[in-house]
C-alpha cells in the first residue's frame, strides 16, 4: 500500500486504507514522470493538443469527433481501457503535481480519489439502447453523441474531473475542448497529455481532448460561445453554472453545495462520529459533497462531540477563539478566505495561536444556526455544530441551511421514519444514510463514481449517457415476432 507522512487517527486512516484496498492497488508511490511535464512546468510548444486560439482547438476537436464516431463500441472501450491504465501508473505524479500547484487537500486522499475515478467511472456499457416491440412493430431508442463538448473545470479537482469527463465523453462519442481553471491548469494539461497518449496507443484519433495554451476567463467565454460547441459541462461555482445556463446551448451544470449532516438519538454514535470526521476531513473538505455542518439532537450532542474528539477533531469551546477563527477564514467583505481552502486543520489552528499535531484532521465548535460558517460553504476542515431539540427541528434547519442547492446531505439514524422524512424534505441529489459523505459517490458505497454532480440542471451524478442525446427509430409493422399474422 502506501505509508502516509501524516500520523492520522487510526479510525479515520482505516477508512481511507479500505478505500484503497478494495481496488487491489499495487502502485509504487515513488516519483513517476509524465513525458513532457515536470511539476509546475509551463506549457511547451510541442504539445499538439494545445492551441493558441479557441477556434483552432474547436476545429481540431470537430475533426477528432468525426473520426471517433466511426469507431466501434469495442474500439471506444479499448480507448477507455487505455486511458484508465495510463492514468493508473501516473497517479503519484499527478497527485504530487496537483498538491504543489493548488495547495489543496491531502496526498493519500487524492490517491484514493484517482483510483476511484479510473475504476468506477462507467464506460460504453452505460449507453445501452432501449427496445420496444409490439403489434405496431419495433422502436429502438439509441444514445447518440452530441458532438463537441466544452468542459469547464474546477481548481479543486483539476486532475480527476477531466479524467472522469474524458472517459464519459469517449464512451458517449464526443470530443472535448477543456477549459482548465487557472489555478490548476498545469495539472490539467498533464492529464490531457496522458489521455491523448493513451488514445493514440489504442489506435484512436488525435485531439479527442484539446485545450488552449492560456487558461483565462476570456478563453472560457469564447469556448462557451463558439458555434461549433454542441454541449457545455461546467463543474464549479455558481458563476460558471449561470454562464453556461445563459448560453443558449445544452448545458449541464454542477454547482456548489453546503451539505448538512443530522444525527439523531437512534444513531450509532461512535460510528457516526468516525464517519462524519472522515467525510469532513477527506481532502480537507474541498469536496462539494463533504459534511460542512453538523446538526445534532441536544440530548446526545456531548456524547457525539466526545467521540469526534477521539477521531481527530479539535474542539474549540471559547467563544472569543471561535470568533477569531471565523475572522481568520472569512474576508472583510464576508466571503471565504481562499488562503485557507483545502489546508490542513493544524495550519488553520496555528494561525489563531493553537498548536496541534498531525492527528488533528477537523476543527469543531458550537455556534447558532445563522453563523456564517454554517450558512456558507467553507471548503476547509471546519465543522460547526448546531444543537437542536428534536428531529423535526433538525430536519427543518437542515433544509434551511442546505439552501435549496439540492446537492448533498447526510443523516445518521436507525429510525426508518426519520430517514424517510429527511429524504422527502431535503430533496438533495445525494443523500447518504449512516456513512461518510464520500460513500455517496462510490467511495466505499455502491454505485458508479462521478466528479460532476449536476444538481442545478437535474442530471444528478453524471455518467456517459448524461452526455448523449436520444434518437428514436421506429420500424412500423415489422420485426415483431411475438404476435400478428405471418
Amino acid at each position: 500500500m502506501f505509508s502516509s507522512k501524516n500520523n492520522d487517527n487510526e479510525h479515520v486512516r482505516s477508512i481511507i486504507d479500505d478505500l484503497l484496498n478494495q481496488y487491489n492497488n499495487e502502485l509504487s508511490l515513488n516519483s513517476i514522470v509524465c513525458s513532457g511535464y515536470q511539476q509546475n512546468e509551463e506549457v511547451k510548444e510541442k504539445d499538439s493538443f494545445l492551441f493558441d486560439e479557441v477556434d483552432d482547438a474547436v476545429g481540431a476537436a470537430v475533426k477528432a469527433q468525426q473520426e471517433l464516431v466511426k469507431c466501434s463500441l469495442a474500439n471506444r472501450a479499448e480507448i477507455i481501457g487505455a486511458i484508465r491504465e495510463k492514468i493508473r501508473v501516473n497517479i503519484p505524479m499527478l497527485v504530487r503535481m496537483e498538491l504543489d500547484e493548488t495547495g489543496y487537500g491531502r496526498y493519500e486522499d487524492k490517491v484514493a480519489k484517482h483510483l476511484l475515478t479510473i475504476n468506477k467511472t462507467p464506460g460504453v456499457e452505460d449507453i445501452k439502447p432501449e427496445v420496444y416491440t409490439g403489434d405496431d412493430g419495433l422502436t429502438l431508442i439509441e444514445k447518440r453523441a452530441y458532438g463537441v463538448a466544452c468542459c469547464v473545470l474546477p481548481s479543486t479537482a483539476p486532475s480527476c474531473t477531466p479524467i472522469h469527463n474524458g472517459i464519459c465523453m469517449v464512451a458517449a462519442g464526443n470530443s472535448v475542448v477543456f477549459s482548465p481553471h487557472p489555478g490548476g491548469k498545469n495539472t490539467t494539461y498533464a492529464v490531457l497529455e496522458l489521455m491523448n497518449e493513451a488514445v493514440r496507443e489504442a489506435g484512436g484519433p488525435p485531439n479527442i481532448f484539446v485545450s488552449t495554451k492560456e487558461a483565462t476567463i476570456d478563453k472560457a467565454n469564447e469556448m462557451m460561445q463558439h458555434p461549433k460547441i454542441d454541449l457545455l459541462v461546467a463543474t464549479g461555482g455558481p458563476g460558471v453554472v449561470k454562464a453556461i445556463l445563459s448560453s443558449g446551448k445544452k448545458a449541464i451544470g454542477a454547482g456548489p453545495g453546503n451539505p448538512p449532516v443530522l444525527v439523531d438519538e437512534t444513531a450509532d454514535i461512535p460510528k457516526a462520529a468516525m464517519d462524519i470526521i472522515a467525510g469532513n476531513s477527506f481532502e480537507n473538505c474541498i469536496q462539494c459533497n463533504g459534511e460542512k455542518e453538523c446538526l445534532v439532537i441536544d440530548s446526545i450532542a456531548d456524547l457525539l462531540i466526545g467521540e469526534m474528539q477521539k477521531n481527530g477533531a479539535y474542539l474549540i469551546k471559547d467563544m472569543a477563539m471561535i470568533d477569531k477563527l471565523t475572522d481568520l477564514v472569512t474576508t472583510d467583505k464576508g466571503g471565504v478566505n481562499r488562503k485557507y481552502i483545502g489546508k490542513d486543520a493544524k495550519i488553520i489552528l496555528k494561525d489563531i495561536g493553537i498548536t496541534v499535531g498531525d492527528e488533528i484532521r477537523t476543527i469543531i465548535y458550537e455556534v447558532p444556526t445563522d453563523h456564517i460558517t454554517v450558512m456558507e460553504e467553507y471548503l476547509m476542515p471546519l465543522l460547526p455544530i448546531v444543537r437542536v431539540k428534536n428531529v423535526d427541528e433538525g430536519i427543518e434547519k437542515a433544509v434551511y441551511i442546505e439552501g435549496r442547492r439540492r446537492h448533498s446531505a447526510v443523516l445518521h439514524s436507525r429510525d426508518v421514519h426519520t430517514i424517510t422524512e429527511y429524504a422527502k424534505a431535503i430533496q438533495t441529489t445525494i443523500l447518504v444514510k449512516n456513512g461518510p459523505s464520500f460513500a455517496g459517490v462510490g467511495y466505499g458505497g455502491e454505485g458508479y463514481a462521478t466528479m460532476t454532480i449536476a444538481g442545478p440542471t437535474g442530471e444528478g451524478l453524471t455518467r456517459p449517457k448524461s452526455f448523449t442525446r436520444e434518437t428514436r427509430c421506429a420500424l412500423i409493422k415489422e420485426f415483431n415476432v411475438r404476435s400478428g399474422a405471418r
